[in-house]
């Protein structure tokens, strides 16, 4: 059993520069504490306002213990509320998603408006008081067609992710967009390793070869160079920063979240094949510049997401286990663009379906060989390693102090 004084004591001796102790990728209670110190304080990444496109739609998910639902209501407000039923526990919504003129418990058929005030609840007793029976809120955000929650009970200030996050995505037209496709997959490896192994490209040119004809792989294309950025990028922030579109690097000081333009390689305006668009529907406004590039936007702990002139593709991570992640892709295009006629769905999904398999394959064998006695941390490199070195001090610095009933501290970024 690991306590927390453990894991305190294990960050305290942590070598500067290298990989974390096997405990934080592989033991349970390690885990639990991520839950409650990092996932449970955190805001996550919950989904796309045009998932919930009329009056009872539904979306929902689970944050470790936590089954969640998000709604539309009456008034077209959008509230997250606890998945679980007042009466009995019992979930109310099972499905991943849906549309449903009011909230009904299968077990006993409470019935809840689409405010999670509790309405009907039969056979109860004529002393039975409703009012005191809603169900319980989640903190919900919505920015620029974007879904974050938080499960904290005093939510930390989401400001300062609402004006970094908003003036970047606002000539992309999340608000136009609709989902043309998503899956998820199941990743045998504990989530700080998928952030670990999204947080490089050390690994492409070797791994992903349907991405890197478009993506760059260079850390100075990145902004995980230590502050050295290629000409290509200065001359592409340049040209969008002038036409009004954000395109700088741009990190929060607390190294949680980050936004930067990078330009595509070998001529590609999107991730495709053969580096054309995917979609002939144009979603965003790129105000005349000529091939803009792609938005990169990591939030810690639980998305990153890629926004494009033609298409945009958003990942969810989620903790299931120590050693098993869950990784959700979708790919919005236009809301008016048809499936056929202005994008085929094989070829917008392709390169990333091709890549999220590769980095199962690849976070799965980092975890099989990290689950032996013999793993020691190695060092990252000083080359390509940045954005992952940055990661790690980020939970380091987030949970350490929680550890000892303190709260987070923010750190210099390297990247």
């Amino acid at each position: 059993m690991i306590s927390k004084s453990d894991m305190a004591k294990l960050l305290d001796r942590r070598q500067p520069g290298f990989a974390l102790e096997r405990e934080f990728y592989t033991d349970p209670d390690v885990f639990r504490a991520d839950l409650e110190h990092i996932w449970y304080r955190e805001w996550i990444f919950a989904g796309h306002l045009c998932e919930l496109p009329k009056t009872g739609s539904y979306i929902t998910l689970q944050i470790g213990e936590y089954p969640i639902m998000i709604v539309r209501d009456a008034k077209g407000t959008i509230r997250a509320m606890h998945n679980t039923c007042r009466h009995r526990g019992s979930k109310i919504c099972k499905d991943a998603k849906g549309t449903s003129a009011k909230l009904v418990c299968p077990y006993h058929q409470w019935t809840y408006d689409l405010d999670g005030k509790l309405i009907f609840a039969r056979q109860m007793g004529d002393n039975f008081d409703k009012t005191g029976y809603a169900l319980a809120p989640v903190a919900c955000e919505v920015v620029e067609g974007t879904i974050f929650i938080c499960l904290a009970e005093h939510p930390s200030d989401f400001g300062r992710v609402r004006d970094q996050f908003a003036p970047y995505v606002l000539p992309h037209n999340l608000m136009d967009a609709k989902v043309a496709y998503e899956n998820t997959i199941i990743e045998k490896g504990n989530w700080k390793l998928v952030w670990e192994n999204n947080r490089e490209c050390y690994h492409c040119a070797v791994n992903h070869p349907e991405l890197c004809k478009s993506f760059p792989e260079a850390p100075t294309s990145l902004g995980v160079a230590d502050g050295a950025i290629d000409d290509e990028v200065r001359d592409l922030w340049s040209r969008c920063e002038t036409a009004g579109l954000k395109a700088e690097f741009q990190i929060d000081p607390s190294g949680q979240f980050r936004a930067t333009r990078v330009p595509l390689i070998n001529g590609a305006t999107s991730y495709t094949m053969d580096g054309l668009p995917a979609v002939s529907r144009v979603i965003t406004d790129t105000r005349n510049v000529d091939n803009i590039g792609a938005l990169l936007f990591y939030h810690y702990p639980s998305s990153f997401n890629h926004y494009l002139a033609d298409y945009f593709v958003t990942f969810r991570i989620t903790p299931i286990s120590a050693t098993e992640t869950a990784v959700t892709t979708k790919w919005l295009v236009h809301k008016d663009a048809v499936e056929g006629v202005d994008y085929d769905k094989d070829r917008l999904t392709h390169v990333w379906i091709e890549t999220n398999d590769q980095d199962r394959q690849i976070v799965e064998g980092n975890a099989a060989g990290v689950l032996s006695p013999a793993y020691r941390p190695g060092p990252y490199s000083e080359v390509h390693e940045g954005g992952v070195l940055q990661f790690v001090e980020w939970y380091a610095s987030f949970i350490r102090p929680r550890l000892d009933g303190g709260s987070r501290a923010p750190i210099l970024s390297v990247a």
